[in-house]
């Protein structure tokens, strides 16, 4: 009996200080990003003439959350889709975006560089290949050596993040950090979420500024989401109060403004988000630009069924005053390659001559 304790308390010690070990080894890993980052930077580019531009905005699921995947994080089983269907969702949205390539900026969210829930496949340069006429800035939001959840089978390492891609080259292309949303050690194993800031110089000596966005999910705690929409808040107002044009768009994991769905909501079901973006974090002309048609976002608690899955909006653009909207579109995929639809802007630049 004693000799039985003895190899279980063995086993107990031995398992502590390999644990131990691991939490110290992803500490010292941590990807600690500066508050802000240059991603690129040049001494002069040629203004931008266009005043009518278009923009994509689309969170592609790492290619691993199409229509036949459920996902373990909204209370479904799945952590990854088998090598040959996560090939068919990348191949899928990549013909989506070449069949798009004529769109003046397209903002990506959940693109991963190298990660074992998209086996390893680099997709920012796979995307990079078809849009060659499009400038492409990368920003790195998850770096992770092992995520350890769920249990049963860990999602493992993951390096990714976002990706925007224009037809002209900005100016100044930077990083700019979210505060952490959570604690040690719950931190070393989340997103470091930030937003990618593009500046594109103007004919009229003024900067068009396009913002890529990605906030949190999973966090519903009202003061760490306002503390997140504040940094973004206050650079879009900085740079509006300079006279600059400012467009902001991605996945904002809330629902719009006093979003209310539209026509059936192309039959789709709807559940409103958890959370409700403040219709007074931007006021003053500030605009938001949803379509209602369709939802954006679907719940990923068991493969996509049209009318079973609860659907709702939570990809959508914010343009400041001098800036007219002049088509706004939810384009509806149901969801075959990414638990996300793309949304599509067309806009028009007051007074920029």
């Amino acid at each position: 009996m004693k000799s039985i304790l003895k190899i279980l308390l063995w086993i107990i010690i031995i398992v502590v200080l390999a644990f131990a070990g691991f939490l110290l080894y992803v500490s010292i890993t941590d990807y600690q990003p500066d508050k802000i980052e240059v991603i690129s930077q040049k001494r002069a580019v040629i203004p931008l003439e266009r005043d009518t531009l278009s923009l994509m905005i689309w969170n592609i699921g790492y290619a691993g959350l199409g229509a036949e995947m459920d996902f373990f994080y909204d209370d479904g089983q799945k952590v990854r889709p088998s090598k040959k269907m996560s090939r068919k969702y990348l191949d899928g949205i990549k013909t989506f975006i070449d069949q798009n390539n004529d769109i003046d900026f397209l903002l990506l969210q959940e693109v991963d560089v190298e990660a074992r829930r998209s086996h390893y496949k680099n997709e920012v340069e796979e995307i990079k290949y078809i849009l060659t006429s499009h400038y492409p800035v990368f920003a790195m939001n998850y770096n992770v050596p092992f995520v350890p959840v769920p249990v049963y089978e860990p999602l493992g390492f993951v390096k990714g993040g976002m990706l925007t891609l224009s037809k002209y080259t900005p100016l100044l292309a930077e990083r700019y950090a979210y505060p952490l949303i959570a604690s040690w050690p719950n931190k070393l194993f989340l997103l470091d979420r930030c937003f990618i800031l593009n500046r594109y110089p103007l004919m009229n000596g003024k900067d068009l500024v396009v913002i890529n966005t990605h906030n949190s999910a999973y966090v519903y705690d009202s003061v760490l989401r306002l503390k997140e929409l504040q940094i973004i808040k206050e650079k879009m107002m900085e740079e509006s109060t300079a006279g600059n044009y400012v467009i902001a768009g991605g996945d904002w994991n809330a629902n719009p403004p006093y979003f209310r769905p539209e026509e059936g909501f192309n039959g789709h079901r709807f559940v409103p988000s958890k959370v409700k973006m403040n219709p007074d974090l931007l006021s003053g002309g500030w605009q938001w630009a949803f379509d209602p048609m369709a939802p954006t976002n679907r719940q990923n608690y068991q493969a996509f069924k049209k009318g079973e899955n609860g659907t709702t909006y939570l990809d959508y653009f914010v343009v400041s005053p001098n800036i007219e909207i002049v088509e706004v579109k939810t384009i509806d995929l149901n969801f075959e390659n990414s638990d996300h639809n793309p949304v599509y802007l067309r806009i028009s630049l007051n007074n920029q001559n």
